[in-house]
């Protein structure tokens, strides 16, 4: 018996269907995503393929290199490693930074990131100074600039001026094999 207050059969099932239709149309985008190959811990970045931004940091008191200024980039590929004494990763890309200091067919440059002058020499007094420049951020206004996530960050910069590629993390040796030094290479090779 009837009370009139049922829903049709055919809505009825529609009910039920419906969760099962949303599962499934995530399930499928999700698995779409996983089967894509494209690295999802990869951030992009917006700067890529525009100048660099306009940055003339002061230098690292008490050192006898340069401050970071873009004015520099000019001519020649640089490295920009953002890092901090403080930042436990950019202790542990150190050693693959000290590598990558030996190749002069770039320059390597630092941006000092919201930290304290006497802590980033004793940084680079205890493992070593693989750096020509380091520009010192105490706000972190310049690297709101350079659209930085966090320490360590690094930007390959081409001898145009331009932002040719952006790694968001600790360098390894897999990733500057694998990731930065192709970048390295295409930016070298690039017309200046």
């Amino acid at each position: 018996m009837s009370t009139g207050t049922e829903a049709p059969a055919p809505r009825r099932r529609l009910f039920v269907l419906l969760p099962l239709l949303v599962f499934l149309g995530l399930a499928g985008l999700f698995l779409s995503q996983l089967l894509s190959g494209r690295d999802v811990s990869e951030i992009p970045s917006a700067l890529i393929g525009l100048p660099a931004p306009q940055t003339n940091l002061p230098p690292l008191e008490g050192s006898s290199l340069p401050g970071l200024d873009s004015k520099s980039f000019a001519g020649k590929v640089t490295l920009v490693n953002v890092f901090a004494s403080w930042c436990a990763p950019c202790r542990e890309e150190h050693p693959v930074l000290l590598g990558l200091s030996q190749d002069r067919r770039f320059r390597l440059a630092a941006l000092n990131y919201k930290d304290q002058p006497e802590n980033a020499r004793r940084f680079l007094g205890d493992l070593g100074n693989p750096y020509q420049a380091i520009g010192v951020d105490p706000a972190g206004r310049a690297a709101i600039d350079w659209g930085v996530y966090g320490v360590p960050e690094t930007f390959v910069i081409g001898k145009d001026g331009k932002i040719a590629y952006k790694h968001v993390g600790p360098l390894t040796p897999e990733s500057t094999r694998y990731l930065l030094l192709p970048q390295i290479e295409k930016a070298l090779a690039a017309p200046g």
